[in-house]
């Protein structure tokens, strides 16, 4: 990310408004975008020790001990992508692979998900579903909801965080057609497994009937 660049602008502003609203933010702790959004988050009024946390993936806390007043050493490598997708609500700014598998956990888990309309995966994202489940029927319009400023971006996460209520609660088959669809496949698996076992059973009868010969 260029220091001065677009990206970077976003996110110092973003991490200053976000702190001024009243909101902690959390981050992955590593790199130039935390770095930028601590910045920001330290111009605003209202900030204060503990309003920026850092979750990281390795066990050396030091790492982000400049760029959070809180930091949480995970070792759990790429998976504490997973935590840090269980926050509150998810604002992507751009990017690569770690910022889309970010964006899978927050939608699986039904988190609301924010996204600038930027080159990366959030530019690429925005405004879409990932799949076809409905996530929340008493939103319909339900979505990652793409946004062209941070402005914009708190006034979603004002709209929309109080709507976003759920948690998730385990994986679990709520689509009848699905599950109708898994059963007929254990039917046939099990019709399988009941034919190798009888093959099994002949084998080990002919086997029987060698040993007696």
């Amino acid at each position: 990310m260029d220091l001065g660049g677009a990206k970077w602008n976003t996110a110092e502003e973003l991490g200053e408004k976000l702190t001024t609203a009243g909101y902690r933010i959390l981050t992955g702790g590593l790199g130039d975008l935390p770095r930028a959004i601590a910045k920001g988050a330290r111009k605003s009024p209202s900030y204060t020790d503990g309003t920026l946390i850092a979750i990281l993936p390795g066990f050396d806390p030091s790492i982000a001990q400049n760029y959070a007043d809180i930091v949480i050493a995970t070792g759990l490598d790429q998976a504490r992508n997973l935590i840090i997708a269980n926050s509150d609500a998810i604002i992507a700014i751009g990017g690569g692979a770690g910022t889309l598998s970010e964006i899978a956990y927050a939608w699986s888990l039904k988190r609301p998900i924010i996204a600038f309309g930027m080159p990366g995966w959030s530019g690429l994202l925005a405004d879409k579903t990932l799949d076809e489940r409905i996530r929340y029927p008493e939103i319909t319009e339900d979505k990652i909801f793409k946004v062209a400023n941070c402005a914009e971006a708190i006034h979603r996460l004002k709209e929309y965080l109080p709507r976003y209520t759920k948690r998730h609660s385990g994986i679990r088959l709520k689509d009848l057609e699905t599950t109708g669809l898994l059963a007929k496949g254990y039917e046939e698996n099990a019709e399988e497994d009941l034919a190798i076992a009888k093959d099994f059973e002949a084998i080990e009868g002919d086997l029987d009937e060698d040993r007696d010969r």
